[in-house]
């Protein structure tokens, strides 16, 4: 009997495993306006349920009794509502007032301008409240954070640690936990997808086990544990997710093996006018040493700004030259796209190497020209933007794709190009400092090089944050460049007054700014060309001018036909002036370090040092403020991106939105470096042992990635 029972127990688990991919309606208590409250939250499946974690615990092991509660500390209360009274003391602010006693006193409860609270609690009602005491008029007061009036008799229920879900219109908090508290029970207890003995090997709960403990923790140190399993596993599956993907793309593919060490590339090195530094003679081994092998390359050159990563990648088409085949280098700006070709291009010349480039902006005519040439193989390298994508480009025998910021490009743009050159190598590149762990994560299929030091040193750049009330020394800093036959840039969050600001990628915290109305690059412009900055000649370049306005802006900024260039963040990468001494940004609290590290790279590029003023309305003693002040103490973009990575996200911290693309949710890589190595190691082994995970040990990990990177795998397929 124990044997049938035992069948029956894996069977019935199976079958839980198996409804984790059933529409959520099939849970208790979802359904109708309920069950579209949870749909306009991304809760589709089951699974989508039991992935809603909470975003913070109230810990009632800590609840203190009101007459109990120290003033100026933090506390959580439990308490009976005994007054709701709704104030106006003036005519543009409205409070309300909430009386809660327990046995032993009274605390008062003020919610300013949140008048519809008045309507959500009552007397008699039993409400959990979080945040500061305070004393004033005789009573204990409280401007609680967080606040929720708890069901008849729940607050026994959840003795220890309550928990709080994300929540929207049509489900609250309480509904939310009744909802996951009823999917647990019917189909919590689901099989784990990670082999036994690797979760007892890395020290990890079981699947099971740590849902319920990360929604219905028995304690703050058991949802810790909890939080880290799934954190593993989204990393693993990542990981892995990643590396199948590659073995599908790559799977009967015959690589090119290069030549490393022929007349091309000796020429183009002779050319260069400095010598390699020994990280990018490292950089520059690894990617040969790669492009030699008898496998196709698949490598990111991390690099901080000026560190010499163009020249590394200069020789990688040499060396495709030295093999007679082609290669495709694709930058995510028209601007920049031309400036590689006016940066390479004359060192691929010395060498004797044909190349061309193609934009949005190239005429009809020599478009047709420059593909005849390359379908013909007369060319050997072709710079461009996602012109390169377009079908008419198409290369006679490509064997090396180049990808400037590739994180700027969707997965499905990435591997259209590939995809033109069967086997092709890939080197991307990135000026965007990225932290090790973040590395390891979202790049988990790709070797990776970095280059920290700059081969020729410039200047240097300094750094201030100023405000607005003292914008006065920016100003009188871009006046005396400009006197002294240099350029600035005045760079804004905005595009025009009529933005919002709700389609920045790059936004640092969940709230607004600190500034009242966020800058316009075009007006701005007008404003500065009125007062300021009067006399001097000042132009605007913003993302949405076309290829051939931003092509002409740039040409007359780097001859010098403009002072002051007014612009978005389109010049973060790679536009290089060495005449640009000065950059003011404003509301550089709207920005993240790595972009405002980026930023200040355009300028101190030449013999003048360089001076970046960041305008911030925030207060001295803000968390915006504080996280400034970082870019005056430091110059090192990868110091400055562990910072970031502590702060925010990880695609906030690569100062863009994923498109078709891959993020994490549940991992916090500042906290949990020690996991990103683990899930590295572990799925690396498993991906060599088993490359299409097809084995049983296997086969459910293989499931869980299709479930949840199905759709990075759809948006590669289609490309």
């Amino acid at each position: 009997m124990q044997g049938v029972a035992s069948v029956s127990d894996v069977a019935g688990r199976l079958q839980r495993t198996c409804a984790l991919n059933d529409a959520a309606t099939r849970l208790r208590y979802v359904n109708g306006k309920r069950a579209e409250a949870l749909r306009r939250l991304g809760m589709i499946r089951v699974r989508d349920v039991l992935y809603h974690l909470p975003h913070r615990y109230l810990d009632f092991s800590n609840v203190m009794p009101i007459g109990f509660c120290e003033v100026g500390s933090e506390a959580t209360i439990v308490g009976r509502v005994d007054k709701v009274e709704l104030k106006q003391p003036k005519p543009s602010m409205k409070l309300v007032e909430v009386a809660v006693v327990d046995n032993t006193g009274l605390l008062l409860a003020t919610f300013f301008r949140q008048p519809w609270i008045a309507d959500q609690l009552h007397p008699g009602d039993t409400v959990a409240m979080s945040g500061k005491v305070t004393f004033a008029y005789g009573f204990k007061q409280m401007r609680p954070l967080f606040y929720e009036a708890l069901g008849a008799g729940e607050s026994a229920s959840y003795a220890r640690v309550l928990p709080v879900h994300p929540v929207g219109e049509g489900v609250s908090a309480s509904w939310m936990r009744r909802i996951v508290a009823a999917a647990l029970g019917d189909v919590g207890d689901v099989c784990d997808p990670v082999p036994a003995e690797l979760v007892a090997s890395r020290g990890l709960m079981s699947l099971a086990r740590a849902l319920r403990e990360v929604h219905f923790p028995t304690s703050l140190d058991a949802k810790e544990q909890a939080r880290r399993r799934l954190a593993y596993d989204e990393l693993l599956t990542l990981q892995l997710a990643l590396l199948t993907r590659q073995q599908v793309d790559l799977a009967g593919v015959v690589p090119t093996s290069h030549l490393t060490n022929g007349p091309y590339l000796e020429r183009l090195v002779a050319a260069l006018p400095f010598e390699f530094s020994s990280e990018q003679r490292d950089a520059l081994s690894a990617i040969l040493a790669d492009m030699a092998s008898n496998r196709v390359m698949n490598r990111i050159l991390l690099g901080d700004v000026g560190t010499g990563k163009t020249a590394v990648a200069a020789a990688a088409i040499a060396a495709v030259a030295d093999t007679g085949t082609q290669a495709a280098m694709m930058a995510p700006t028209s601007v920049l796209a031309r400036q590689y070709a006016e940066g390479v291009g004359p060192l691929l010349d010395a060498a004797g190497i044909p190349w061309a480039l193609v934009t949005g902006a190239t005429a009809a005519s020599e478009r047709a020209r420059i593909v005849q040439a390359l379908a013909g193989g007369e060319l050997c390298c072709l710079f461009g933007t996602t012109a390169l994508l377009s079908d008419d480009v198409e290369f006679a025998r490509l064997s090396l794709v180049v990808i400037d910021e590739q994180h700027r490009f969707g997965v499905g743009q990435r591997a259209r190009l590939r995809k033109k050159g069967a086997g092709a190598d890939l080197l991307a590149m990135t000026a965007t400092p990225i932290p090790r762990t973040l590395a390891l994560s979202l790049y988990g299929d790709m070797e990776y090089s970095r280059i920290r030091h700059r081969p020729v040193a410039g200047a240097g750049v300094s750094t201030k944050v100023v405000a607005p009330e003292n914008v006065d020394l920016a100003y009188g800093a871009i006046r005396d460049a400009v006197s002294a036959g240099h350029q600035a840039y005045v760079i804004c969050p905005l595009v025009d007054d009529a933005d919002d600001g709700s389609e920045l990628d790059d936004v640092p915290e969940r709230t607004h700014s600190a500034a009242k109305k966020l800058h316009a690059a075009t007006s701005t412009l007008e404003d500065l060309s009125r007062s300021a900055l009067r006399g001097m000649t000042l132009d605007v370049l913003t993302g949405r001018m076309s290829p051939e306005e931003k092509d002409e802006v740039m040409a007359r900024f780097r001859a010098g036909e403009v002072d002051v260039l007014v612009a978005t963040t389109v010049v973060e990468v790679g536009v290089d002036v060495p005449n640009a001494t000065v950059m003011l940004v404003f509301d550089a609290d709207r920005f993240g370090l790595a972009t405002l590290h980026q930023l200040r790279g355009r300028v101190g590029r030449g013999k003048d040092a360089g001076m970046v003023y960041l305008c911030c309305a925030a207060g001295p003693r803000s968390p915006a403020r504080q996280r400034l002040s970082a870019l005056e103490r430091t110059t090192d973009g990868f110091e400055l991106a562990e910072l970031d990575l502590q702060l925010r996200r990880e695609g906030e911290v690569l100062g863009f939105r994923q498109h078709g693309g891959v993020t994490l949710s549940v991992c916090d890589l500042s906290a949990d470096a020690d996991l990103v190595d683990a899930a590295h190691e572990d799925a690396r082994r498993m991906a060599a042992a088993d490359p299409d995970l097809s084995s049983a040990e296997y086969a459910a990990l293989a499931l869980e990635c299709r479930m949840r990177y199905g759709a990075y795998f759809e948006e590669v397929e289609r490309a």
